[in-house]
């Protein structure tokens, strides 16, 4: 993963947090949108810079590199 990508995929992972914490309370969500404007032209504005605008499947694999899913122990089953 290149620096742009890493920027990029770094950058959802921000806007995913913040979006977890703005609708954590249902109740004051509609106050707390505003608060994802920022993070999301900025997570944009990184999938742009390396092409990965519309390309969900390559950015996917991306964030994966960097965050990767927990998965259940199957060897316990």
């Amino acid at each position: 993963m290149n620096e742009p990508e890493l920027a990029a995929a770094q950058a959802y992972l921000r806007l995913l947090q913040t979006a977890r914490a703005v609708l954590a309370d249902p109740r004051a969500a509609p106050q707390a949108l505003p608060l994802l404007s920022a993070p999301m032209a900025e997570a944009d504005a990184a999938l742009g810079a390396v092409g990965l605008a519309g390309n969900e499947a390559d950015f996917f694999r991306l964030v994966a590199g960097l965050h990767p899913a927990e998965r259940p122990d199957r060897s316990a089953a």
